[in-house]
């Protein structure tokens, strides 16, 4: 079976199985480890590294599983139940070879994709300024002086940014406007000119490091330019953004599914007066609210990972529909469930204050709401003026 159609049916039911088996036995306990000590060891990276997790989604030519799109949405599901910085991890190193693999000369495919496949060396997606959006308004620049880029500027909210080894960057050549002029560089962490401030203290997603960063100067060789200057913005919106988009939805869904469990085996085991707060129709009707919503929720995602993997027009358009979409169901789900558990769902001893804290944070990852709803819109326009013209 070729890479674009994915492994069969017996290879992928033994990975599904591998990843149930490592989400509910080690994965639990690193959780507990993680949220005790406020920090992702370097151990849990080579325990993902060494069962193969952080390339599941690479092509088998790149030392992958050659798993198809859909499949791995399957997966990233599954991951999506365990601890908020588990599924970051995944889902982050499984997806950030997309944006380099279609830019990258085959020099820099050596030095850069395939140790990021296999978890040699970490690559943090570096697009986020603090003083503007985070598309073609980005400001920070550079100036070419031969065969090296001077960058200045700034970034923040920049995940596994204190402990990457390079940034896969985004900023513009100086003095030029819109996407002419963007370039992608790959910004050696320990480069010149470059402060990290470490800003990892978040109400959820607890271990995650996040950084933000300021550049004076900092040289860049010319070599680490993926693709030609004005591909910046395209490096970086094109191959990432549109999947990852997608993955957040499953992981919104695998997220959800994790409250939902939570929730009915609470409701099973809780009385209040004499009786199971399962057998209670309010709790009855919120539990059947959400597994519909969550349900709802994974279909449209898988259609949105669909059209992508087949190349579809409107997989842009989908994959914020989807992550728009997945996000309100989450935000409703994990609220129920919490509602269900009453006030002891409160403390930090029970799992489901974890869910609920990580949950939130699915609201800003690759994009808010109200970005997603105008990027549909922004589609929708771009449709309905092409119908006109026929």
């Amino acid at each position: 079976m070729s890479e674009e159609q994915g492994v069969g049916p017996a290879q992928y039911r033994r990975l599904r199985e591998q990843v149930l088996a490592w989400v509910a036995g080690p994965g639990e306990e690193w959780a507990e480890r993680i949220e005790a000590t406020g920090q992702v060891p370097e151990q849990l990276w080579a325990e993902l590294r060494e069962r193969g997790f952080l390339r599941m989604a690479a092509p088998r030519a790149y030392g992958g599983h050659g798993l198809s799109f859909t499949q791995w949405m399957g997966l990233m599901e599954i991951f999506s139940r365990s601890h908020g910085s588990i599924r970051m991890v995944v889902h982050v190193v499984n997806g950030i070879w997309r944006a380099m693999d279609p830019f990258a000369t085959e020099e820099q495919r050596k030095k850069f994709v395939l140790p990021a496949i296999e978890g040699d060396i970490k690559i943090a997606f570096t697009l986020t300024e603090p003083g503007n959006g985070t598309g073609a308004d980005i400001s920070a620049s550079v100036v070419r002086e031969g065969d090296t880029y001077y960058l200045t500027g700034d970034k923040h909210l920049i995940t596994f940014g204190v402990r990457c080894d390079y940034y896969l960057l985004a900023a513009r050549v100086e003095g030029t406007t819109g996407h002419e002029g963007t370039v992608s560089l790959l910004v050696p962490r320990q480069a010149e000119g470059l402060e990290v401030e470490d800003t990892s203290r978040t109400m959820g997603v607890t271990g995650t490091d996040h950084a933000s960063l300021h550049f004076e100067r900092t040289p860049v060789p010319v070599a680490n330019r993926l693709g030609k200057e004005g591909q910046g913005l395209e490096v970086a919106l094109g191959g990432f953004l549109t999947p990852s988009r997608i993955s957040v939805g499953m992981s919104c869904v695998g997220l959800a599914e994790r409250a939902q469990e939570l929730a009915l085996d609470y409701a099973q085991r809780r009385v209040t007066f004499g009786k199971q707060l399962s057998r209670r129709q309010a709790v009855q009707f919120m539990l059947a609210e959400n597994a519909a919503d969550i349900e709802a929720a994974k279909q449209l995602v898988l259609h949105a990972a669909r059209t992508f993997e087949e190349g579809g027009e409107d997989a842009s358009m989908l994959s914020s529909m989807a992550k728009m979409t997945a996000v309100s169901m989450l935000t409703r789900v994990t609220d129920n469930a919490l509602q269900v558990h009453g006030g002891l769902g409160y403390w930090k001893t029970s799992p489901i204050e974890r869910v609920y804290r990580d949950a939130r944070a699915q609201r800003f990852e690759e994009g808010t709401n109200e970005i997603q709803k105008t990027v549909v819109f922004r589609e929708l326009l771009r449709a309905y003026a092409q119908e006109g013209t026929r």
